[in-house]
């Protein structure tokens, strides 16, 4: 055999050796955590515009790869706390400090959904929506910063996994055509997601349509009409409140009243605490004719 002849097999022998090598590093489990959550991490990029990589790195982390006893009893990937607002499901769970109250989930999507809102509504994290999305170094330490986890190395933990797993590449799915900038013009400029009632809820524009923030937030348009209390033909205006799931029939504990002021509705009172109409008439025992007038006292819950 020759020289050049054995040099090839050499190399090609150390090339096996690495690639087999970096097969080993990773693990199967996150491997297939990042197969099974991946397309959901990238549309919540494109719906919330916080990196898929960070997503899935934080997915990965929070809940070592869907085995922790908060992913698989609560389906809670993301060790989000319940917090004053939380009005769900929870679960007690040793953390920082025993029996923490957790948030739980009927499902892990419900879970990936509600880590996203919790990220676009919380003021505390409004900084990193001003970052480049494809730079998950900075989003990696601004959550350090603004203190979603106590653990001092949690930047560099996060960029490690997603160096090691390339979960950066997902990153460059968020980029968009003209094209569909053309069809989709909210692309560019997404709503801001807040939490009333525990209800995840939009402020509307100008020029907003129900069809346009359906396909905004994958929701049937004509069911975003039924949970805001409205009819097909109403014509949205800036600053009304979308709701993006059904109101509750009543509000949070902490406003069991209301006093009526200038210029308030049976509508916007619904809407401003996310009580369904009907409901509101019921509890006041009031029907649809009732209008009412500054000072009258309506009950919440």
């Amino acid at each position: 055999m020759n020289k050049q002849l054995r040099r090839f097999y050499v190399i090609l022998l150390l090339l096996s050796m690495a690639i087999g090598a970096q097969a080993q590093r990773k693990n199967a489990r996150y491997v297939d955590y990042i197969n099974t959550y991946k397309d959901l991490a990238i549309q919540h990029m494109k719906n919330y515009k916080i990196p898929a990589s960070i997503t899935l790195a934080q997915g990965l982390l929070e809940s070592g790869a869907g085995s922790s006893e908060l992913a698989r009893k609560s389906n809670n990937h993301f060790g989000i706390k319940c917090g004053g607002s939380w009005r769900g499901p929870s679960v007690r769970h040793n953390d920082d400090a025993p029996n923490e109250c957790f948030r739980a989930y009927k499902h892990a999507e419900e879970s990936y959904k509600d880590h996203s809102v919790f990220l676009t509504s919380g003021a505390r994290y409004a900084f990193l929506f001003k970052l480049d999305i494809a730079d998950y170094k900075a989003w990696a330490h601004g959550l350090k910063k603004a203190g979603y986890a106590t653990d001092p190395s949690y930047a560099n933990r996060l960029i490690t996994i997603i160096e090691n797993y390339e979960l950066y590449k997902h990153d460059k799915q968020g980029v968009y055509t003209k094209r569909q900038i053309r069809k989709n013009p909210w692309l560019l400029n997404p709503h801001q997601v807040y939490l009333a009632n525990g209800l995840a809820y939009i402020v509307a524009r100008d020029g907003d349509t129900f069809q346009d923030l359906g396909k905004e937030f994958s929701i049937s348009w004509r069911s975003l009409v039924s949970y805001n209390d409205l009819h097909k033909d109403y014509t949205l205006v800036d600053g009304d409140i979308i709701y993006l799931k059904a109101k509750k029939k009543k509000a949070d504990k902490k406003y069991p009243v209301y006093i009526v002021k200038d210029g308030d509705s049976m509508h916007t009172i619904s809407q401003k605490y996310g009580v369904r109409m009907k409901n509101l008439y019921k509890m006041n025992r009031k029907d649809g004719e009732y209008i009412p007038q500054i000072g009258d006292r309506l009950r919440l819950r």
